[in-house]
């Protein structure tokens, strides 16, 4: 907090939405900020709109960006830029600092800044949190990797407001002085590991989120999950745990059905579990994990329970998209790795086509297809993507009938008309593919967008 950038040479690297921001921050703080992006003016086309006629932005697009580096005093990365990739190396080389937006953004915010990271659960969980602090009454900002950038709030936010923060991996890798007032990990699990290569490394990330924190802090972390209760020997903030089956030494968890806050002796009481309008245990965590936050943060148990029992979800995770002839159709695009689909699978209670796969991220799947087989509910598997022949593969030796496997190939619509071809009137098709995106899409909330656009233009068979 409190940096002066007024003067210093700041070089942004990346033009999406994150890097877009950060230019505009800084320069409007007096930095002389060089952009540079492998595309060029033309190809980024309206995503540079809010940079037009900002002073001090020197254009550097559709250049190499190592042969820029000389005079800079800072690099600002994107996420989708790995700290060990060779122009962090080089810029590091130089002497020139190497931070990303979410951690130029925490220097400049004088905001209450909350933030949460975990493999699965923290896009909902912080989309609630944000809902909670409304519902309380404060300015709240809702930012980061959720899909609005830090940088493009940073400057407004006042001592009072509220920055809820999802934070990725990635974005944790460029991390310095971060400081969240609380932090929350909702659970970690295999993800991620082409870029982050090992589970230790994976989890080292992730603890990031913490490592800056003091005895004035909160940490809020999944009571159940083993890694995160060998995390928290490490931290220096004071421990909160959530747990929708047990119960803590102290934070969020259940009692004779309803949401509590405290410790077993002494805790308050705050919505019964059944009121959330989001099924499943998974959502009953995030529930649970985003009262921790807020209630450690002083919102009343009143003004938390008025936020649970009205959200309704977040877009793209286990959303109801259509019924159609018999069929209801589910976008859980969201669902980027195995864990997150095993909770999908297991959500379940009609004949169900899932769509499964996309781009590589070297997870194993051994788990996910054991509990397709496990469920009975899965009637059919349509596989997508990179990696098709993986999940063929460890199907089969789960157990699951080779003649209920079929191939789209990078066929999205034909996957969706396959699909719909296979289900059964009673049932449902459900996108969660288990995987990222990167092989045929731009993200995965445009893998969902078309999704429902499909599936929303198709023509009942009864007209």
């Amino acid at each position: 907090m409190g940096f002066d950038y007024n003067g210093r040479h700041i070089m942004i690297l990346g033009m999406a939405r994150s890097g877009v921001a950060a230019a505009k921050l800084l320069a409007d703080r007096g930095a002389l900020v060089r952009v540079n992006d492998k595309k060029t003016e033309a190809q980024l086309g309206e995503a540079l709109e809010p940079l037009k006629g900002v002073q001090n932005i020197e254009w550097r697009l559709g250049e190499p960006a190592d042969g820029l580096l000389e005079g800079m005093d800072t690099l600002v990365i994107s996420p989708g830029v790995p700290i060990e990739s060779p122009i962090v190396q080089k810029a590091r080389a130089l002497g020139v600092e190497v931070i990303g937006e979410i951690e130029l953004s925490s220097r400049v915010s004088r905001g209450r800044l909350i933030a949460i990271t975990g493999t699965n659960g923290k896009t909902t969980t912080t989309t609630l949190t944000g809902e909670i602090f409304k519902a309380s009454g404060a300015k709240t900002y809702v930012v980061g990797n959720i899909g609005y950038p830090f940088a493009a709030v940073a400057g407004e936010a006042g001592p009072d407001d509220a920055v809820v923060c999802e934070v990725s991996s990635f974005q944790l890798e460029s991390v310095a002085g971060f400081h969240p007032h609380v932090a929350c990990i909702t659970n970690i699990r295999e993800d991620h590991l082409n870029r982050h290569h090992t589970m230790a490394c994976y989890t080292a990330m992730k603890k990031r989120v913490f490592e800056t924190q003091t005895a004035d802090d909160y940490l809020v972390l999944h009571y159940d999950d083993a890694a995160l209760r060998e995390a928290a020997k490490e931290a220096k903030s004071h421990v909160i745990w959530f747990t929708g089956t047990q119960t803590p030494p102290e934070g969020a968890f259940v009692e004779d059905g309803v949401i509590v806050f405290g410790t077993p002796e002494r805790h308050e009481a705050v919505c019964r579990a059944d009121e959330l309008k989001i099924p499943g245990l998974h959502n009953l965590e995030n529930a649970l994990a985003a009262t921790a936050m807020a209630m450690v943060s002083g919102v009343s148990a009143r003004d938390a329970a008025a936020a649970l029992r009205s959200f309704g979800g977040v877009e793209h995770r286990m959303e109801f998209v259509r019924e159609l002839d018999g069929v209801k159709y589910i976008d859980d695009t969201e669902g980027t790795n195995a864990d997150s689909t095993v909770k999908a699978v297991q959500a379940m209670r009609v004949p169900t086509v899932i769509i499964l796969g996309g781009s590589d991220k070297k997870n194993d799947f051994t788990e996910l297809c054991g509990e397709i087989v496990k469920s009975g509910f899965i009637s059919h598997a349509v596989l997508i993507g990179q990696t098709a022949r993986q999940f063929e593969e460890t199907l089969l030796r789960a157990g699951y009938p080779a003649r209920n496997i079929h191939h789209a190939a990078h066929d999205f619509r034909g996957a969706i008309e396959l699909s719909r071809a296979l289900a059964k009137p009673g049932g449902a098709v459900l996108l969660s593919p288990a995987c990222a995106s990167f092989d045929m899409f731009h993200n995965c909330e445009e893998r969902g967008d078309i999704f429902k656009d499909i599936v929303k233009g198709l023509v009942s068979r009864k007209a």
